[in-house]
């Protein structure tokens, strides 16, 4: 799945360089369209050879908690970062400061449940993207919560749409909204949204069905 999901990202770049190299990188918000697309059709294949109950069982738990983790944890890295930016308009940080803002995020992510011991207040520095490129976290919530499992839910439609090809060849060349309305998405739409959770909500009850 990570070969997959690595030779998302070298499919859309191959496809997208017709468009010259201005315009070819793609924007964040489609940045992991082809990665997760191609990441979700490999597992699908794998689950459904699976030998028996319980390999079938361990590859939707760490597929949920992937998933869970990506969505949740994504969220809080991108909650973080705007936390750091609106305190940071009133003067320099502290380093006690981002500590604070990053445990307080994270408590609210992960919940009750989870013990967040000392030395985890630091763990804000180990994540590169939060310096390199700003707001980085967020292309991946959006394409594994929404866009991808979105087209994935209608792949058995469309197959090898042409809507599917021109996406990914746009690069950076058209505005978001533009590229999804093909395929009758609109992001501004909450229920745009919730077809991906849904994704999520049905391997969840496919996982505690086995259990019973």
């Amino acid at each position: 799945m990570t070969l997959a999901h690595e030779l998302g990202h070298g499919v859309h770049q191959v496809l997208a360089a017709g468009q010259g190299a201005l315009m070819a990188p793609t924007p964040l918000t489609l940045a992991e369209t082809a990665s997760v697309f191609g990441e979700m059709l490999t597992f699908r294949k794998l689950l459904e050879g699976a030998a028996d109950k319980n390999e079938r069982r361990a590859m939707l738990a760490a597929k949920v908690e992937d998933m869970l983790n990506t969505v949740v944890r994504q969220i809080a890295f991108y909650s973080f970062e705007r936390k750091l930016h609106i305190e940071r308009r009133e003067g320099e940080l502290t380093s006690e400061k981002i500590c604070e803002l990053w445990m307080s995020v994270q408590a609210a992510s992960l919940g009750p449940s989870i013990r967040l011991g000392p030395g985890y207040e630091t763990f804000w520095a180990y994540i590169p993207h939060l310096s390199i490129r700003p707001f980085m976290s967020m292309p991946t919530p959006s394409a594994t919560a929404s866009l991808t499992r979105s087209m994935a839910s209608i792949r058995r439609r469309m197959k090898a749409s042409p809507s599917a090809f021109a996406l990914l060849e746009a690069g950076g060349s058209k505005p978001y909204n533009e590229l999804l309305a093909p395929f009758g998405l609109d992001a501004r739409d909450p229920a745009f949204w919730k077809i991906g959770l849904d994704m999520i909500e049905g391997l969840i009850a496919e996982l505690e069905a086995m259990e019973e």
